[in-house]
């Protein structure tokens, strides 16, 4: 079978294996056909030799944790032959640490997990593949077009889950939101906002292609200007660029007792002048919380399920900027001005 596999820590190593071995099964019950894969920023760090694990005994990683399949066969009952299906991607670590004992390998204490397509797990990036069933999640058939947006949902899922649980802590009646990025992390965010009935606003340099379309079909408001030129305060933030100037921005724009979530990652090596001590001085008078989010556990997924199923599906497929042939893998993974989500496509 086909599979897109790289070399981890190998530079443009990136290739596609016409012959790999099948899923042997003790990588899960679950047999699965691929139908896609969504291809983000961790894929192309991977590629660029900067980041990725393979399997132990291989020098080879099979690429892919957005996944998309159709379950081929499924001796545990668990879903039924021809359902739609993603599979989760991080799995608890061997020890487990305290966190990963009770299935929220999310906030893996002691960095033991593992990673489909990314960490120590064969990748969805071939033409079959298998799942545990505590790892698989069924979709709605309405998802069909668009459930590799199911693993990026899962993260602003957590995101919102931990905002709540945060909020929690006062009497919290949110009204407004900022999500500063337009990628796909930042337009998943704000359609959970929107389906919280929050104000939603939106900022991202981009001033023509799709992205300032789409946030207006949220109802959402779209801004290209910077975070401090803003003329409001909101009470959450969601940061999803990483970049450092904007996540000071965001930190520092945030209302009183308002929360700023961050979930884009930085680079390193890039500094900025910045005035810590009024930073402080922000946060601790005005009971501001800072904190940073990533990856997910299945309760998450499932939230993000449910929100991808009650959106508005032509929106979701607008998303979805390019569809690329396996044979064309290459081109996928080459990052084009205006993509937000390119898929690749094991149906085409």
């Amino acid at each position: 079978m086909r599979a897109v596999t790289v070399t981890p820590g190998v530079r443009d190593s990136l290739r596609l294996v016409p012959d790999h071995p099948e899923p042997p099964t003790d990588e899960g019950a679950i047999l699965v056909e691929a139908l896609a894969v969504g291809i983000c920023g961790t894929d192309h760090e991977i590629v660029a030799g900067e980041y990725g694990e393979a399997p132990p005994g291989t020098p080879d990683l099979v690429l892919g944790h957005e996944a998309l399949g159709r379950v081929l066969e499924d001796p545990t009952g668990t879903l039924q032959k021809g359902d739609l299906v993603a599979g989760i991607v991080r799995h608890p670590d061997p020890v487990p640490c305290p966190n990963c004992a009770v299935g929220e390998w999310d906030m893996c204490r002691n960095g033991q997990y593992t990673e489909h397509g990314i960490k120590a797990l064969p990748g969805f990036a071939r033409d079959r593949w298998r799942v545990q069933p505590k790892f698989a999640i069924g979709l709605d058939p309405v998802l069909a077009p668009v459930g590799m947006l199911l693993e990026p949902a899962s993260v602003v899922a957590k995101a919102w889950d931990h905002i709540e649980r945060i909020g929690g802590r006062a009497e919290w009646q949110p009204q407004t939101v900022l999500v500063t990025g337009a990628g796909p992390i930042g337009l998943l965010a704000a359609l959970l906002a929107a389906q919280r009935g929050l104000s939603v606003h939106v900022l991202d340099l981009a001033t023509s292609g799709p992205k300032p379309e789409l946030v207006a079909a949220l109802g959402a408001t779209y801004h290209s200007v910077p975070v401090g030129q803003l003329d409001f305060d909101p009470d959450v933030v969601v940061e999803c660029t990483g970049a450092p100037s904007v996540v000071f921005d965001a930190m520092c724009k945030a209302g009183p007792a308002g929360i700023v979530c961050l979930t884009g990652v930085s680079s390193g090596g890039r500094t900025i002048d910045f005035d810590a001590g009024a930073l402080n001085r922000e946060l601790v008078l005005e009971n501001n919380v800072v904190f940073g989010s990533v990856n997910a556990n299945r309760r998450h997924w499932d939230l993000a399920a449910e929100a991808l199923a009650r959106a508005d599906q032509d929106w979701l497929k607008s998303l979805i900027t390019r569809r690329v042939p396996v044979e064309a893998y290459a081109e996928a993974y080459a990052a084009g001005p205006e993509d937000i989500k390119v898929v690749l496509d094991f149906q085409l």
